[in-house]
């Protein structure tokens, strides 16, 4: 078993071990359900193993939090923020150790393994400061002695389901806010980064067991669909926010709807990079290879699709066919890797899948194209020229493939970019004022992330993040998507001792 490894030696200070119970339950670790293996997607070699939940183990875990709900929505938010910033130094103490553990078990480089975990970090700092800031509104009523107002009140229960390609920011854009607006959380990892899903917990475990607090405020399982569906019938589970596909997505919101539920869907992604004839050509280049190539295309915000204006076309193109040359492939934990391996055997199945449906329709691959023979989910960075009218385009092929089309004008180049179902992420390179108000403004971009001059993928926390479309319409990590994780009360006070009614009605 891969743990024996020297280089996996850091996996002890995470305090995982080679058989680990895979669900932290009213403050104790268990799980009687399915033992599964986690493989290091490099190798396909097995790293340690879990032991899943069962639904006896969601049952009590569901019980016990949502007592300890009544607990924790009694705290001031300012002390439930001083508990998220605990858990962010917390993760600042095993930031490498964490950071290495998403690059081994996920499978992308290490930069970005660490740059993942920075981003729960810089959540949880973020969320202190909310902590003070969940305010409501004043608002003048039209009756005398009358005051209204805007009370905001946890939901009590927010279920997360997560997936593989960002195994623990995601939790990290939902937990940190929901627990400060006074949410227990209830957690699925993915099914194939159950080692994450342990290594978080543990960490936010250890904080609440510091502070006596019950450990049922924060309760996680491993586990697959029969998991996955559970939490979306649970009427205990105010608001669902799941991370997935589309398909998936909306058999989650359609059984989450069903019990008058809330669902916060971060769905497909199939986005374009616009690159005008006035651009920075250098400046595109470098964010399309990005784009692109990093985490091996399995960003829901990986750029696809590349529309190039005719003028430039094939000198944007000759650059880029450079830099792609130059792209070394290879273990995601060494030095200089910038592409590491797709996350399963699946995964590479579906682009050889892909590569064989483009050139059955004779697309001209012009550099990849195929899997790389090795032990691990390997792939070559691939781009294809296409028509922005194929098929093949509408649909988000999970990897480094890239669809490069020309264009002759703006008006034509957003038609092309809003022509796909999906609408998470959008970027254009232009120094033209007026073209870059065009791409923001109501004839632009459909997408809920609209960029200019930078690349699709990368999103700061600040900003809300999600899409519209099949994207799902969910809005999670700054701005003000706290509000999805709170209850809206209005409430009108009669200070007086008259009854006037609104509207001057007169009645009796």
């Amino acid at each position: 078993m891969g743990f024996e490894k020297e280089e996996h030696a850091f996996l002890k200070e995470l305090g995982l071990g080679p058989r680990n119970p895979g669900c932290y339950v009213n403050g104790a670790w268990k799980g009687s359900g399915p033992v599964v293996s986690s493989v290091n997607p490099a190798n396909n070699q097995t790293i340690a193993e879990v032991a899943e939940a069962s639904m006896q183990d969601y049952e009590e875990g569901m019980q016990a939090c949502n007592e300890a709900a009544k607990i924790w929505m009694q705290i001031p938010a300012p002390k439930r923020g001083e508990i998220v910033r605990q858990i962010g130094d917390a993760l600042r103490a095993k930031l490498q150790h964490l950071g290495r553990l998403v690059s081994l078990e996920m499978g992308k480089i290490l930069p970005e393994g660490i740059g993942e975990v920075q981003e729960i970090i810089d959540m949880c700092d973020y969320a202190v400061g909310l902590s003070r800031q969940l305010n409501g509104s004043i608002i003048p009523s039209e009756r005398s002695n009358h005051m209204m107002l805007e009370m905001w009140n946890p939901l009590g229960i927010v279920g997360v389901i997560t997936a593989f390609n960002f195994p623990c920011a995601v939790l990290g854009w939902n937990a940190c806010i929901a627990l400060v607006c006074g949410n227990c959380v209830i957690w699925k990892g993915a099914p194939t980064t159950p080692l994450i899903t342990i290594a978080m917990t543990e960490l936010v475990a250890g904080v609440l067991e510091k502070n006596n607090l019950p450990g049922a405020i924060f309760t996680s399982f491993c586990g697959g669909a029969e998991i996955g569906q559970a939490i979306a019938k649970d009427t205990r589970i105010s608001l669902v926010s799941f991370t997935g596909s589309s398909k998936v997505g909306l058999m989650v919101q359609q059984t989450v709807n069903e019990r008058f539920g809330k669902c916060l869907l971060e769905l497909s992604g199939n986005n374009a990079i616009i690159v005008m004839d006035d651009a920075d050509i250098q400046l595109a280049v470098r964010s399309v290879l990005f784009a692109a190539v990093g985490t091996a295309g399995q960003r829901c915000t990986t750029c696809h699709r590349l529309l190039l204006h005719e003028s430039i076309y094939q000198n944007v193109l000759d650059q880029l066919l450079g830099v792609y040359k130059q792209v070394k492939i290879g273990d995601p934990l060494e030095k200089g890797t910038l592409l590491g391996p797709l996350h399963t055997r699946a995964s590479r199945e579906n682009f050889e899948k892909g590569i064989k449906f483009i050139k059955s329709q004779a697309w001209k691959i012009l550099t990849g194209g195929s899997i790389i023979e090795s032990e691990g989910n390997f792939v070559q960075p691939t781009i294809v020229e296409i028509s922005p009218n194929a098929a093949v385009v509408k649909d988000e092929l999970f990897g480094p493939v890239l669809y490069v089309m020309k264009f002759q004008t703006l008006k034509e180049a957003i038609e092309i970019n809003n022509s796909v179902p999906q609408g998470l992420s959008s970027s254009i390179f232009t120094r033209r004022p007026e073209v870059i108000f065009a791409w923001i403004g109501p004839h632009g971009s459909d997408c809920g992330i609209v960029n200019v001059n930078i690349p699709t993928n990368g999103a700061e926390i600040g900003g809300a993040f999600g899409g519209e479309k099949a994207t799902g319409g969910g809005r999670e990590a700054g701005s003000d998507s706290w509000k999805q994780y709170m209850r809206r009360s209005t409430c009108t006070i009669n200070y007086g001792t008259e009854l006037p009614l609104a509207q001057g009605i007169n009645f009796g």
